[in-house]
């Protein structure tokens, strides 16, 4: 996946075949067989694309840039120059065969993901459990990161990490923190005993009251190593087992909503620890 550089030019020939081998293998890194196969994914949009150019170092692979994306992300442009010599010029054309939710900016990346839980003592992990939808789980590993989570598990049976959606919903932060992947909840549950954490489970029917352990009026303690534990969007945790949770929390609300959707509990949990943590010290 390499440009043909003009002589005596820093800056390649354009890309212009839509059809062009290249730009279908670079597109069909879309579907997870491709990624599987290839151990490469897409990144689309430029925030995600610069998150990549800082974070990735020789795991990135290619940048791709069309002429107006170009003349509009100077800065990008120069940091992807810096990072690789691999930075394709393509035409407006080729960049929607590429994806057309790139707004003219994509990269291929080293897949990122770590199979198996670590032997790290981390304080702070956010754990998905069967998460479907892949902007909740993007925005989820973005507030993660956001909140100074030390890593991001995604259980088996929850959507691909490695999916454009995910990662263009996430801004670049799956480049940011671990994201582990290939484990059971069981297996995550038992990794998390034996350091020691708290393992949270965010439920609307939750018995402890968020606020109140805020203020210190439950037998919580948000500032110790805690593993928070998200849901499917539809099921929430009708399908693990909660007897393995330490805690069921509720977000108490004042309004008529029924809920909140998982990202925005995520949030409010995952931020209430990083919270007492500042706090703390």
């Amino acid at each position: 996946m390499t440009a043909v550089e003009q002589p005596g030019s820093k800056r390649p020939a354009t890309l212009a075949n839509p059809r062009a081998d290249r730009i279908r293998q670079v597109a069909a890194l879309a579907g997870r067989s491709a990624r599987k196969r290839t151990g490469r994914l897409l990144v689309e949009g430029p925030q995600a694309v610069t998150e990549a150019v800082r974070f990735c170092g020789d795991d990135l692979v290619d940048v791709y840039i069309s002429e107006t994306a170009w003349e509009r992300h100077p800065q990008l442009v120069a940091q992807a120059q810096s990072a690789t010599r691999w930075v394709h010029p393509m035409t407006d054309e080729v960049a929607r065969a590429i994806s057309a939710d790139c707004q003219g900016v994509a990269a291929v990346v080293n897949d990122f993901r770590t199979d198996g839980l670590p032997r790290l003592d981390w304080s702070f992990v956010c754990v998905l459990t069967q998460t479907q939808d892949p902007g909740n789980a993007g925005t989820i590993i973005r507030i993660a990161d956001a909140a100074g989570a030390d890593a991001v598990v995604a259980c088996a049976g929850t959507v691909d990490p490695t999916s454009p959606k995910v990662v263009r919903a996430s801004a670049g932060s799956v480049f940011h923190l671990p994201t582990i992947v290939g484990v059971g909840f069981d297996e995550v549950i038992e990794w998390a005993r034996a350091r020691s954490m708290t393992v949270l489970g965010a439920d609307g029917h939750g018995s402890i009251d968020l606020f109140a352990a805020q203020d210190g009026l439950e037998n919580i303690d948000l500032a110790a190593p805690t593993a928070w534990v998200f849901g499917n969007e539809s099921h929430g945790f009708e399908r693990i087992d909660t007897d393995l949770l330490d805690y069921l929390v509720s977000i108490p609300m004042a309004g008529h909503a029924e809920s909140l959707n998982v990202s925005a509990a995520a949030a409010v949990c995952m931020f209430a620890t990083a919270q007492a943590r500042q706090r703390l010290g």
